[in-house]
């Protein structure tokens, strides 16, 4: 009961703070025209206010220093939180004025405030049975690292509407439900109430993001899912396995996406038209549809983290890591064999 008073007080909260920034703004300034704020990336139509992250933000701070208690630990993720809002808000204020690396950077200094409370990943489950532990600072790095990771690519699987709240709610339940499933430690209490105003926070936001969208997430919004479903991971006694099997599809597409722009001599922090959801939209599909496509693999991929093994988790994502690479294979070979031929070749007759 607990749980969902917690759940709905979030929800409720981010709810109706999200109201307030929809309503004024304009006096805000972090109004998105599509029309002046000419990206690839961009597939919104209208202008919407894009400070999605004031809401979420406001709402797991105040709670957190409600519930939470003013430990080292809490202070910390309150701390992350601080700098990607206020990141996140000036970013969409000033249209980006943020180059992606000082970004990055940001992000980094976020993680050492969560890393250096004494969150960290102190051992990692061996697929093959046993755990491998690691030292102070291999451990403070590996958590740095995966924080910063997690901030970035699942910020990535946000172009459509309602696609990121949705996999975000699911993501932090299933933390919620591993952690008092399998976790042990003095940080479970901390974790749980992250997690459920996690999810409580998106959910309330959802409805202003779901189409037709009347608020984009922002830096702010963005940054903020990942670092959050970072976070629980860690809490949740490191179950970064699980966490990147629920994150499935944002995962790999940021991988591919990686891999792609590297190999074309592009960096990998520049933003561009080649998401799996782009993709998908090509194809003919409607915004609503992606969302809840991602929705549905989403909550699939969690209901297989809630009852394989950690070794059956690690098989499932290179199974899954197969598929999604060579449909991609598969689309490239047909793209390119479906073209015309002789056509562009700049020959004359």
């Amino acid at each position: 009961m607990t749980s969902i008073i917690l759940l709905s007080l979030a929800a409720i909260a981010s709810y109706l703070v999200s109201q307030i920034v929809c309503k004024y703004g304009k006096k805000l300034q972090i109004l998105d025209d599509p029309k002046s704020h000419k990206h690839p990336k961009v597939v919104h139509t209208t202008t919407v206010p894009r400070g999605g992250g004031i809401p979420i933000s406001l709402t797991i701070i105040s709670i957190l220093a409600l519930f939470g208690g003013l430990n080292k630990e809490t202070v910390g993720i309150i701390a992350g939180i601080t700098i990607l809002a206020v990141t996140g808000y000036i970013d969409d204020r000033f249209e980006e004025k943020f180059s992606p690396y000082f970004r990055l950077l940001l992000n980094i200094i976020a993680a050492c405030c969560v890393v250096f409370s004494g969150i960290s990943i102190w051992y990692i489950t061996n697929p093959f049975g046993g755990v491998i532990q690691f030292d102070f600072w291999i451990s403070a790095g590996l958590a740095i690292f995966w924080l910063v990771w997690m901030q970035n690519i699942v910020g990535w699987s946000s172009g459509v509407d309602g696609q990121l709240p949705g996999f975000v709610i699911i993501a932090a339940l299933t933390m919620a439900l591993l952690g008092t499933k399998f976790g042990e430690g003095s940080n479970q209490n901390l974790m749980l109430i992250l997690a459920l105003t996690t999810a409580g926070a998106y959910l309330g936001f959802l409805p202003w993001n779901w189409f037709p969208q009347k608020m984009l997430p922002g830096y702010g919004g963005k940054s903020l899912a990942g670092f959050l479903l970072g976070t629980l991971a860690i809490l949740s006694s490191a179950k970064v396995g699980a966490m990147l099997l629920v994150l499935g599809i944002p995962v790999l597409d940021a991988v591919r996406v990686i891999i792609k722009r590297i190999s074309e001599g592009r960096s990998p922090v520049w933003g561009g038209r080649e998401h799996f959801h782009h993709y998908l939209l090509d194809l003919g599909w409607g915004k609503r549809r992606i969302a809840v496509f991602y929705w549905v693999v989403s909550g699939t991929l969690a209901l297989l983290a809630l009852n394989l093994n950690s070794g059956a988790k690690y098989f499932t994502m290179a199974g899954g890591a197969l598929l999604f690479f060579g449909l991609f294979a598969w689309w490239n070979y047909w793209s390119i064999s479906s073209k015309p031929q002789g056509l562009g070749s700049g020959s004359k007759t």
